[in-house]
């Protein structure tokens, strides 16, 4: 059973790449407060703007990741920025915005949890004239049109910038398929999670297509089970899935951030499970490279912590009044590509030039703030480890 999976893995990833420009609705249109303010750097002309980022954590691996980047930015365009960490609860999400808007922000970046939190963001920014725009989030037009059309009728709802999640977890399971596990557990952290919903598409999507495709040979995967974003409910929701599926062979752990697969990986170490049970992810772990040999992970999807810093130009052009939104439409929207990792060696290339080096310098930091928003998309599209190899190797 076991194929070249690195090989399905890039292939797979090829359609990730895929990018789209804005959408409208119609016609389409060209908990309190951690981290702090970043110093003002030698961006010009925007001294005076404080842009506000509501994020789950601040201080997880890949919360840390984005706050990195987006501070990086901040500086080079001598911009303030204020975080909010809202664990991705509702309320604290809803009252993150109302916090980043008392605190005359002039623009708020976003990863909520549900849809359902966008109507009262949208509404709040703009009875404050606050411009808005999500990260690793995009508001369903299918599954939540109220709430599409609430993003659509107000001029301060700027756009997305998310990853295409359903390739994400259809890449994933066909990678533990290709392995030969057949007994898949699945872990969630939010219920209702719009991201966590379009990857659990994608990994039924590949059980349902290898099933059919192999009627003698079949792979089942379980329910959903919720670790919201803890390390600690991470470990139980993977115990419990190992101890209730005898025979189980995989885990997805969908996401949360890291916290809870941190959890998970530790558990199944401490139960002497650590390279019997083949676990997947999203979201790069600081010691993936590790994990990667000693069988605690067998792959992983993530390099995705620029995603909030193409959120953050789209914000910040907005406020300058360099991207304005035609009415009615639903406004800027950037396609985020995901790197696969199933190998330290992957990883290696991957670390040197995302992890020791910042995919972009201060200089070119300072220039995208002046991108228009092809040139923005095109940036974030063509991200890669082959991408930063080509821009600091001239």
């Amino acid at each position: 059973m076991k194929k070249n999976f690195r090989k399905l893995g890039a292939l797979l990833m090829a359609g990730v790449v895929a990018s789209s420009l804005m959408t409208g609705c119609g016609k389409a249109a060209g908990g309190g407060g951690t981290g702090g303010a970043s110093d003002a750097g030698s961006g010009s002309g925007s001294s005076d703007i404080k842009i506000g980022v509501s994020i789950w954590s601040s201080t997880d691996v890949l919360g840390s990741q984005c706050k990195k980047i987006v501070d990086k930015a901040a500086k080079a365009t001598g911009v303030e920025v204020q975080y909010v960490d809202q664990g991705h609860v509702s309320e604290q999400v809803t009252a993150s915005v109302e916090q980043l808007c008392a605190a005359g922000c002039k623009g708020i970046i976003i990863c909520n949890s549900a849809d359902s939190e966008m109507t009262s963001a949208i509404n709040t920014c703009t009875e404050n004239g606050v411009y808005i725009a999500q990260f690793f989030r995009i508001i369903s037009q299918e599954n939540s049109p109220e709430v599409y059309k609430t993003a659509c009728n107000s001029k301060y709802y700027v756009g997305a910038v998310h990853e295409d999640e359903v390739t994400n977890g259809y890449t994933l399971v066909n990678l533990l398929l290709e392995k030969g596990d057949r007994t898949i557990g699945l872990e969630a952290w939010t219920v209702g999670d719009a991201t966590f919903q379009l990857r659990w598409q994608g990994y039924q999507q590949a059980i349902e297509e290898w099933n059919s495709a192999h009627p003698d040979d079949q792979a089942t995967m379980t329910e959903p089970v919720y670790a919201n974003t803890s390390s600690e409910e991470g470990a139980a929701a993977a115990m419990s899935l190992y101890n209730s599926n005898p025979g189980m062979d995989a885990l997805i752990v969908a996401g949360g951030g890291g916290d809870p697969l941190v959890g998970s990986i530790g558990a199944y170490a401490n139960e002497g499970l650590t390279g019997k049970i083949d676990v997947v992810s999203t979201d790069f772990l600081d010691d993936l490279a590790d994990q990667l040999k000693s069988g605690g992970m067998f792959a992983e999807s993530g390099g995705h912590f620029c995603d909030p810093l193409f959120a953050y130009y789209l914000v910040l052009n907005a406020v300058k009044g360099n991207y304005v939104k035609e009415e009615g439409t639903f406004g800027y929207e950037i396609l985020f590509p995901y790197l696969y990792v199933s190998s330290p060696d992957d990883y290696a290339n991957y670390e040197k030039y995302f992890v020791k080096d910042d995919p972009y310098t201060d200089e070119e930091l300072a220039a995208m703030a002046d991108y228009s928003f092809d040139e923005l998309n095109k940036a974030a599209t063509n991200l890669s480890i082959d991408d930063v190899i080509t821009r600091h190797s001239n």
